[in-house]
């Protein structure tokens, strides 16, 4: 399930919609566009790796209020850029980190697969 697309939300709103987004799921990534239709190759890459460990990946498109959400992630993560993967509440990475944690075999138990 897909997050509803921000229609010009303000900063504090944004924050509270990543903090809450973090706190309720499991696994969340926050992308540009939606699980249905990536805005980016690197968002694509993420959910796709993602989705080979769960199916019930958490997704959050960015691109309505792109400037809050990279000002919101950043003060969870330290890092402006998008995508950005959570687990159980901890910040994992973006769509390179999830690469070589797959080609280590480490995918899978990072993001909890049953």
């Amino acid at each position: 399930m897909d997050f509803p697309p921000n229609q010009g939300l303000d900063q504090e709103e944004v924050t509270e919609q990543v903090e809450t987004a973090i706190e309720e799921n499991d696994v969340v990534l926050f992308m540009k566009g939606t699980a249905l239709m990536p805005q980016c190759g690197y968002s694509r890459k993420a959910l796709g790796l993602l989705s080979q460990h769960r199916d019930d990946v958490e997704t959050v498109d960015v691109l309505e209020s792109l400037p809050e959400y990279r000002q919101a992630l950043s003060a969870h993560s330290g890092w402006e850029t998008i995508p950005q993967t959570y687990v159980d509440g901890e910040f994992v990475g973006g769509s390179d980190i999830l690469e070589e944690l797959h080609e280590r075999g480490e995918l899978a138990e990072t993001v909890g697969a049953q």
